[in-house]
């Protein structure tokens, strides 16, 4: 009775019940397939694409294409869908997000959905977090695909353009979401339409749909140029902040991410730098280098928020651990940071471009992720991207055990209890991995273990495919790893460690370097993995034996997902496994979200620092941290895409506007209607409606119109001069003039070489004021917030400001592009032929033998004359020289 309501109720059991007819038809199919030769089986291929082009729909094939995927993969990588990875795959396809567990088979699910809708031709593109897991799944899965004869591009940084442009051809594209958001906004730069390189955004799937849509939402994409702002002012406030007392001089507030002088601190900071007033206007440049190298002492900590490698300020991603080469904290943050730690300033630049992952993914057509965990974000997924989440069974019972949290009072005591946790569990030989928030974490710890002598090996996430390596082996026996978060490492944890990683790194050592494909073909690869399948076998069982891989977690991240992908390392297919938490009240979150109420209780405890306190109460306190947390960083994430949503309908008009003069649409309607809305805007600034005729400004209006639109014109003020003249007669007369004025330039340069002016004058035009309307737009945002204070929505003033600003901006377009166009002169090429001839004369020359050069004697003014006559030279022949 219990389980018929538990399914009554549960939505998730129903969605599920919904797809299972499906897999049945799958299944069905399987001895069919099974029978068929290769060349048949490929063939399905050409079969599925011609049935949709007679009318079928993806829906009618999804059963059998499906099940080609499955046998193809069976004969091809040997490997053999689940029915639980058949329902991700269908949960993919309708362009949900399905959450899988780790090691339940995400890159394998993904390739049903992928094949299906790539027969429509449009493209699918498979979104990873780096370049490693692109490179590794398109190669990987690539064999798959091209045995049922589709194509596979690879999008990594690096690649030239015509790589590019050849990987988005092909039927299926691997890439970083970093690269597909870049080329989107290059796309958007090109001058020419061959230089675009992404088609239509068709159809996605995100692996690790979480750490790409959530976490990394607040960082948008930005392609920059240098701006020539002095950088002399960085290090001045380098060394006035450091004299700058903390809590006296200014605030630090974590929560809010902000640091605030007090009057002592202006005051201070006035004397050091000379200044009588730090808030005058002319001293607005000063305040904000002052205000960005605060933040750069106060808030930004060395080793955790950024390292200093080879002489750079690197930023390392709060979530991943990893190092991000290539960004840069804007608005003169990063250039504060490098002051602060004495290295080279780089200068500032100027956006060019720039996008959210939000809105690039928004995009799409169809949509789809894939994760470990997703379901505590099914709100923000669902009011954002108009994504559902469904949890997708295990194939084998989920049999690992989470212990619960364990709380000291200081952080000195807890690493003390963890790293004898680690030495106890080495010690029986059961595999250890350790997750720390910040990378000074991990290397504190691995220096407690080397003073015990426990190896280890400790992820830092410089190279992804020796992090790829280390956590494949993190489940050997006696293995002990440390790891700055765990989010989308994309390799799985085998307890006993994973044969074919052994076998590549010993190929390697070896001296031979071959992608997967070749690999699989190698006969001595195949050996090696077959010698270090016997070795890890055995250990796999040893490790059963002890428990299999433990989890402990350091800290407490501030989103439960990133805890829960920690966890998730341990127990995969039906794998026996451990994880606890180990805690302190020193930690960021306990002290800024939640430990007064543990505190308390441990000071009326008398708990020495050392004695932990396991208790639900703490476990609540834990959890309600987290969740303040995630809804406040929600609210963040929401605000920053209602902000950017604003940019982000210009950009598309602009974007949109841009394509159509790209891809080669005849702009010459569209330029006479420019003219005639600048005509419009010009009678209607110098000549008001509402005002008397007599007050209107006739000389200023033939002024401007000279300098727009009628070059040279030959209208008089006394052609204008009457008063009875209206407002729309001399719309009409300035319009027909310009016309004429336009005619005549087309008839001067040729139809072809206007459309190409044209072509070029609105892109340049559209790109520079652009870039300016995006810098206007980001000082707007800056100080949007203050209207708050004056009981507006700073959201709305935002949105009523940025549309004026907006309009502004195409009206100077319009403007600059109608002046252009009157104006620009064209500087003829020296034609083909006569280049050539030129070319052809020099190699002629060439193919004579060198002669000789000889000097010209030269006569001097007093020598005397060469002639004979015997008078001076400059008295002679040289008279006139």
């Amino acid at each position: 009775m219990l389980k018929f309501l538990k399914g009554l109720f549960d939505q998730n059991a129903r969605e599920i019940k919904k797809i299972q007819p499906l897999v049945d038809k799958i299944n069905d199919l399987e001895p069919e397939l099974k029978a068929l030769p290769d060349g048949e089986l490929q063939a399905k291929t050409a079969e599925f694409k011609s049935r949709l082009e007679a009318g079928s729909t993806l829906e009618d094939i999804l059963p059998e294409a499906f099940a080609v995927v499955r046998e193809a993969s069976r004969r091809v990588l040997d490997m053999r869908h689940y029915d639980v990875q058949l329902i991700g795959g269908i949960v993919l396809h309708q362009g949900r997000i399905a959450e899988m567990k780790t090691g339940e088979g995400k890159t394998l699910v993904a390739t049903l959905p992928v094949y299906l809708n790539a027969l429509s031709g449009k493209g699918v593109h498979v979104v990873t977090v780096n370049d490693y897991l692109a490179r590794r799944d398109s190669e990987w899965m690539g064999q798959l695909y091209r045995f049922l004869g589709l194509s596979v591009g690879l999008i990594v940084h690096g690649l030239e353009w015509e790589e590019r442009q050849q990987a988005y051809r092909c039927d299926i594209t691997y890439g970083t979401n970093n690269e597909f958001g870049f080329d989107y906004l290059r796309d958007n730069m090109a001058l020419r339409p061959e230089q675009m390189v992404q088609r239509d955004l068709h159809y996605a799937i995100v692996d690790e749909v979480d750490s790409i849509l959530i976490d990394e939402a607040r960082t948008p994409l930005i392609i920059s140029g240098q701006a020539d702002k002095p950088t002399h002012l960085y290090y001045t406030m380098a060394r006035v902040v450091p004299k700058l007392q903390k809590d006296v001089d200014y605030t630090v507030d974590e929560k809010a991410h902000t640091v605030l002088l007090t009057e002592e601190g202006i005051e201070k900071a006035e004397k050091l730098l000379g200044i009588e007033n730090l808030y005058d206007d002319q001293n607005t440049e000063i305040n904000h280098y002052l205000q960005q190298a605060l933040k750069a002492h106060g808030l930004m900590k060395r080793d955790r928020d950024y390292v200093v490698k080879d002489g750079q300020v690197v930023i390392v991603d709060q979530f991943t651990g990893r190092l991000m080469f290539g960004r840069r904290y804007s608005d003169g943050l990063h250039q504060a940071i490098e002051a602060k730690e004495g290295v080279k300033i780089e200068r500032e630049s100027q956006t060019l471009a720039t996008i959210t992952f939000q809105n690039y993914f928004r995009m799409y057509k169809k949509l789809a992720g894939m994760t470990g965990t997703a379901l505590t974000e099914e709100e923000e997924f669902r009011s954002i991207y108009g994504l559902d989440v469904v949890p997708i069974p295990t194939n084998k019972p989920m049999i690992r055990e989470d212990l619960p949290d364990v709380v000291y009072k200081t952080e000195r005591a807890k690493f003390n209890a963890v790293v004898e946790e680690i030495a106890a569990r080495h010690k029986k030989g059961q595999p250890v991995l350790v997750g720390t928030v910040t990378i000074e974490k991990s290397e504190l710890l691995s220096k407690m273990l080397k003073k015990r002598g426990i190896p280890h090996q400790v992820l830092n996430a410089k190279h992804h495919e020796k992090e790829a390596e280390i956590v494949a082996q993190a489940g050997r026996l006696g293995a002990v790893t440390i790891a700055t978060n765990m989010a989308g490492r994309g390799t799985d944890i085998l307890l006993g460690g994973n044969p074919e990683f052994l076998a590549q790194a010993e190929m390697r050592r070896r001296g031979v370097d071959l992608d997967l494909e070749q690999l699989e073909k190698d006969s001595t690869y195949q050996q090696l993995v077959q010698k270090y399948k016997k070795e890890t076998d055995q250990e796999h069982r040893k490790v059963v034996e002890v428990g299999g891989l433990h989890i402990i977690g350091t800290e407490r991240h501030e989103s439960r997902r990133i805890d829960n992908q920690l966890r998730g390392r341990a127990g995969r297919q039906g794998d026996p496994g451990s994880s606890q938490f180990f805690i302190s009240l020193e930690d960021d979150l306990m002290r800024l979200f939640g430990s007064d109420n543990i505190a308390g209780l441990m000071e009326r405890l008398g708990l020495e620092e050392d004695t932990p306190i396991e208790a639900k109460l703490v476990s609540k306190s834990i959890e309600t941290a987290q969740k303040r947390v995630e809804s406040r960083n929600f609210s963040i994430r929401k605000h920053v895409l209602q902000l950017d949503d604003v940019l982000n309908q210009q950009r598309e008009l602009i974007y949109e506007q841009r394509r159509r003069v790209l891809t080669g649409e005849d702009m010459k309607k569209h330029v006479q209607d420019m003219i005639a809305q600048v005509v419009q805007r010009t009678v209607d600034t110098y000549c008001p409606e509402g005002v008397y005729p007599e007050e209107w400004d006739r000389e200023g209006l033939l002024r401007q119109a000279e300098q727009l639109f009628l070059p040279n014109h030959d209208i008089r003020l006394s052609d204008i001069d009457d008063v009875e003249m209206e407002r729309q007669e001399l719309v009409d007369l300035l319009l027909k003039k310009a016309l004429q004025a336009y005619e005549k330039r087309e008839e001067e340069l040729g139809t072809e070489t206007m459309r190409e002016i044209e072509r070029m004058i609105i892109l340049r035009t559209v790109d520079a004021k652009w870039m300016d309307h995006l810098d206007a737009m980001d000082q707007l945002r800056e100080g949007i917030g203050l209207r708050g204070y004056g009981q507006k929505d700073p959201v709305t003033e935002y949105k009523f400001e940025g549309y004026e600003m907006f309009q502004n901006m195409i009206d100077s377009i319009q403007d600059d592009v109608v002046r252009y166009i009157f104006r620009v002169s064209v500087v003829r090429e020296v034609q083909p032929e006569q280049k050539r001839n030129v070319v052809e004369n020099r190699y002629q020359d060439e193919d004579k033998p060198k002669q000789p050069i000889r000097r010209k004697e030269t006569v001097g003014r007093n020598q005397p004359c060469p002639c004979g006559s015997g008078k001076k030279y400059k008295k002679c022949c040289g008279r006139n020289v």
